[in-house]
């Protein structure tokens, strides 16, 4: 099977300049489906699912491979060579964000921007870091994943998706939780919520947004301003939302910040 249909590749949109959007744990590029109209007119989209997520193929997973986030990183590399791209716009959602850090600094030569939404490169708050969580915190989530997949789906989705008036979002992302493979899913959490790539931010050598929401119980405004201070050519937007998801929650402010950063025009205006 070529790479296209092993990770599910769509390919949209009528611009010339590639945008790569790369979707968080648990989910799929379907997520996207908010955020990826407005830049169609201006941009080649290209959608992708990682290797147990949506409709890419199982039967790729490799273990071994997949202990790293470099893995991931490599598979995103592989896509942009199958088709060609060059002057790449990277978009990566949660761990994405640190997967596309790990491409773009492996092939430079490949990559213009690199857009971070709600970014931590370490979960764990050690010494002066604030990651949000302490060792106990992530060893009991990585034990309720393990014993339990669906009940910790369906306990965890609300809070990584906020927005408690608008429970559909979080049954949304609840419910593709439980479509992606358990023992996939189970050592991808090992993997996103272990991995430090605290040293390899300053290693991001091309133009970056970090676009980071008010109240994120995941990734909190502390580990978005040590993103921003850590990574050298890099802007940082504040969302005025709540959740780890705002490309699903608040898409217009997130569509507004990623234009204003490529200096697109906003609706309505003419480019």
């Amino acid at each position: 099977m070529d790479s296209l249909k092993r990770y599910n590749v769509k390919v949209i949109g009528r611009g010339e300049q590639p945008m790569v959007f790369a979707h968080g744990y648990g989910c799929d590029q379907n997520m996207w489906r908010y955020i990826t109209p407005a830049f169609e007119d201006n941009f080649k989209i290209v959608l992708f699912d990682y290797v147990g997520a949506g409709k890419s193929d199982e039967s790729a997973y490799n273990k071994d491979k997949y202990s790293h986030l470099q893995g991931y990183a490599d598979d995103m590399l592989e896509i942009c060579h199958a088709l060609k791209l060059q002057n790449i716009i990277l978009v990566g959602h949660s761990v994405s964000s640190m997967i596309g850090v790990l491409a773009v600094i492996k092939e430079p030569e490949l990559f213009d921007n690199l857009i971070m939404i709600s970014p931590s490169p370490y979960y764990i708050s050690e010494g002066d870091y604030v990651g949000g969580f302490s060792k106990d915190d992530i060893k009991d989530l990585l034990v309720s994943l393990d014993s339990n997949y669906l009940g910790w789906s369906s306990a965890v989705a609300p809070v990584i998706m906020g927005n408690d008036d608008r429970p559909e979002l979080a049954e949304e992302l609840t419910n593709s939780f439980c479509r992606t493979n358990p023992d996939i899913a189970k050592q991808f959490a090992k993997v996103t919520f272990l991995s430090d790539n605290r040293a390899d931010l300053p290693l991001v050598k091309i133009r970056s947004l970090i676009l980071q929401c008010t109240q994120d119980a995941i990734a909190p405004v502390t580990v978005g301003e040590f993103v921003h201070k850590a990574v050298p050519d890099s802007e940082f937007v504040m969302v005025d939302a709540s959740g780890h998801c705002p490309h699903m929650s608040e898409p217009e402010q997130t569509i507004a910040a990623i234009k204003s950063f490529l200096n697109q025009p906003l609706s309505g205006e003419k480019k």
